[in-house]
């Protein structure tokens, strides 16, 4: 059978289903993930939801390079050399936490926005939103396989070692890592933001509340 007919055989998803999909995503640390990991077929539904993201020009301004277990040393020695730019007195213990983190997780993706060459009329500021929701949508993939799921970042993702391991040009900009994997440890997440929070109505005067 076709994918496209079993597709069609699915019952299609309620409101109800994609509410409660959306709100059951919360980031699981990178450190609380471990195997099992997504299967090849799991794998490429992730990576394909990435394909519905809104993508003015269909210019696909963004990319994801896996890091399979044989380039993590590869991955870890330049967390460390990023590290050692930035405090020369880093200490073997905290060299080694730095190259700890890219062990994590049984699937690791680095995150890149393609900045250019391309439509020159489509603002930068497109390409990055487009960027997000292709993560987003990868994330809730996830999160509806079963799996947890993190996005981090750091002052490494700007170091020249980090672009030349994954050989990115000058328009290339560094998003973040992507891990995914099956939760070791549940912990409760922060309370969601209210709708007050972030929602005011043009020609009202804004009464947003503090949002910590």
């Amino acid at each position: 059978m076709s994918l496209d007919a079993c597709a069609a055989a699915d019952p299609p998803v309620t409101a109800r289903q994609l509410g409660a999909l959306m709100h059951a995503r919360r980031t699981v640390l990178p450190k609380r993930l471990g195997a099992p990991g997504p299967d090849r077929a799991e794998f490429e539904q992730i990576l394909g939801a990435a394909a519905s993201a809104p993508d003015h020009g269909g210019l696909v301004p963004w990319r994801f390079v896996v890091v399979p277990p044989s380039q993590r040393e590869r991955l870890a020695e330049v967390f460390a050399e990023a590290l050692m730019q930035r405090d020369a007195a880093a200490t073997p213990e905290q060299l080694g936490q730095a190259r700890e983190k890219a062990f994590r997780a049984p699937l690791l993706m680095f995150a890149v926005a393609r900045m250019g060459p391309g439509n020159e009329e489509i603002p930068a500021t497109e390409r990055i939103l487009s960027a997000g929701c292709a993560i987003q949508n990868m994330l809730l993939t996830a999160t509806a396989l079963g799996y947890g799921s993190a996005l981090t970042t750091g002052k490494a993702l700007q170091s020249n070692e980090l672009r030349q391991l994954f050989a990115l040009s000058r328009h290339d900009e560094p998003l973040c890592f992507i891990s995914v994997g099956s939760v070791m440890a549940h912990k409760a997440g922060p309370e969601r933001p209210t709708l007050g929070c972030y929602v005011s109505e043009l020609g009202c005067a804004p009464q947003l509340p503090p949002c910590d």
